[in-house]
């Protein structure tokens, strides 16, 4: 499992983009993580699942209403990363409104998660190979903070706990 100061894998993942910009088209763009976090402060948190309890109820709209002080706080994005493919995560992202807030991230092959070392298998439950619940601060790439949550709990990935070890 990835731990703090470790590089983050380059692993590839996707982001919906539903303007088109400079290298950009509208649709899923890949992208690497190991370069798009290169000169940023960026939270990532994973978990389980586009549209489940937990995921949908508490864990990412805490992000989405802990944005602007995550932002005061030096942080200069948040990813919400499932392993879902880009169209979920933007369907998903509109259900929360997540837009300039939170980026929704796709792992869709489970690739990124495997290489962090943070996956779960869920086939008993329907779901294949998942994310675990966590939240981590990459610093320029480097894993500085990584709170990795228990089975079933929901406790120290939140935003007000990455909040409090950015003071």
């Amino acid at each position: 499992m990835i731990k703090v100061g470790d590089t983050l894998p380059d692993a590839r993942l996707f982001e919906f983009v539903e303007v088109a910009g400079e290298g950009c088209a509208v649709g899923p763009n890949g992208f690497s993580a190991r370069e798009r976090t290169a000169g940023k402060r960026v939270v990532i948190f994973g978990l389980p699942g586009a549209f489940t309890p937990t995921c949908s109820a508490k864990h990412a709209p805490g992000y989405v209403e802990a944005a602007e002080r995550l932002n005061a706080a030096g942080i200069d994005e948040i990813w919400c990363v499932s392993v879902n493919d880009a169209f979920v995560m933007n369907a998903w992202g509109r259900d929360l409104q997540t837009s300039g807030k939170v980026k929704m991230i796709a792992d869709g092959a489970a690739r990124f998660t495997q290489a962090l070392g943070l996956e779960q298998d869920l086939s008993e439950r329907g779901m294949g190979i998942r994310s675990q619940r966590y939240a981590m601060v990459v610093d320029d790439g480097v894993v500085k903070t990584l709170n990795v949550e228990a089975p079933g709990k929901f406790e120290v990935s939140d935003a007000e706990s990455i909040l409090a070890t950015l003071r």
